[in-house]
């Protein structure tokens, strides 16, 4: 250990010496290219929205308080936290660049098509007004949406070839996570898996359903839910109808699923909707339900008799499943990241900044 000191004041001196010398508006250098201020910028104001005034800080040429050659970091009340942020900020941009590089070295950049669909996906539930609102707000163009979507979904194809798809999960692994969980798997009281289809006679701003179709008062409420209701009659899917034109809020994106719901909650809804739960079977949807929120449809997409569920119910066989899947997935991603870091070139020039800021104090 002590052969390594003197290395210290030398790699304090580099950090110092970066600093003065770093390209004008540049953040840090990924193996050569650069993230730029700007950039941070707009990632920060992303992250950490608007003032109530209206104004995004951290935004234009260079970061606010930040010389336009990189050079210190701001000073004063609060300014440490902002600098944190933006620290947190790039080393989340630094990842990015590292890994994007990878899927251009890897030939797996996403293709304008991909981009296109994704973007399109995104527009949908929007206005044309409140989409260029939500632009407007995180000073974005639709231009600089589309790269911020080709570099995620770039990564998004890096990584499933890299680790997703290493991912399997053996029988043996299931049965010993159920073996030392069983209580997991024991309820109490009989379980109804549940969804619906909500209108309300107010269009509620946070609804955003992929037809952007929400009724403005009591009549178009009617008039929408036994539209619903006879699109159901004739076979339609209930999951895409919901998320086409439901409009509650906490269920629209997951094709108005509200899991699974104890029998004794439904003791604190109306009888009406009490009645017309108990009454369904598995794969069956209600009549149209009054409600102080509008009008919904529910149907019953399953039901768990209270007690101990077996190993053998392909119910608990699949969410074992997915959470062996989802925590092998986090591992490998933690390790692929921490392995491309570290084969990656990397001069952090606001990192460097904040420590020669501290030295002049």
């Amino acid at each position: 250990m002590r052969r390594l000191l003197p290395l210290i004041p030398v790699l304090f001196l580099a950090l110092v010496t970066c600093s003065r010398s770093a390209p004008a508006n540049v953040a840090a250098m990924v193996n050569g290219r650069a993230i730029t201020y700007a950039e941070l910028d707009k990632l920060y104001a992303t992250n950490f929205g608007s003032d109530e005034a209206g104004a995004t800080p951290g935004l234009g040429d260079a970061p606010a308080g930040q010389p336009q050659n990189g050079g210190d970091p701001p000073r004063g009340s609060g300014d440490e936290q902002v600098t944190l942020q933006r620290l947190q900020v790039l080393r989340t941009l630094i990842d990015n660049e590292i890994m994007l590089q990878r899927a251009e070295k890897e030939g797996l950049l996403a293709v304008d098509a991909d981009v296109e669909a994704k973007f399109a996906e995104l527009r949908a539930p929007y206005t044309q007004e409140e989409f260029q609102k939500q632009l407007t707000q995180r000073k974005m163009t639709a231009e600089d949406l589309k790269a911020q979507l080709r570099r995620e979904l770039s990564v998004e194809k890096l990584i499933n070839k890299e680790t997703t798809s290493h991912i399997t999960v053996t029988d043996k692994e299931i049965a010993d996570y159920y073996n030392a969980n069983k209580a997991l798997f024991n309820t109490t009281e009989p379980m109804i898996h549940m969804a619906q289809i909500l209108v309300t006679p107010q269009a509620d701003p946070n609804v955003r359903n992929l037809k952007n179709d929400k009724a403005q008062d009591e009549a178009q409420a009617k008039k929408k839910i036994q539209r619903l209701y006879d699109m159901l009659q004739q076979g339609e899917d209930f999951a895409q109808l919901a998320e086409n034109y439901s409009e509650d809020p906490n269920s629209v994106s997951t094709g108005g699923d509200l899991g699974f719901i104890a029998e004794s909650a439904l003791d604190k809804a109306n009888a009406d909707l009490r009645k017309a739960v108990m009454a369904l079977q598995p794969g069956q949807f209600s009549q149209i339900i009054p409600s102080t929120e509008g009008y919904r449809i529910l149907k019953v997409l399953g039901r768990e008799p209270a007690g101990q569920r077996d190993l053998s119910d392909p119910a608990v066989q699949q969410n074992i499943r997915e959470k062996l899947m989802n925590r092998k997935d986090q591992l490998l991603k933690e390790a692929y990241y921490e392995m491309a870091r570290n084969e990656a070139k990397v001069v952090n020039y606001l990192a460097a900044s904040v420590i020669a800021d501290r030295d002049k104090k």
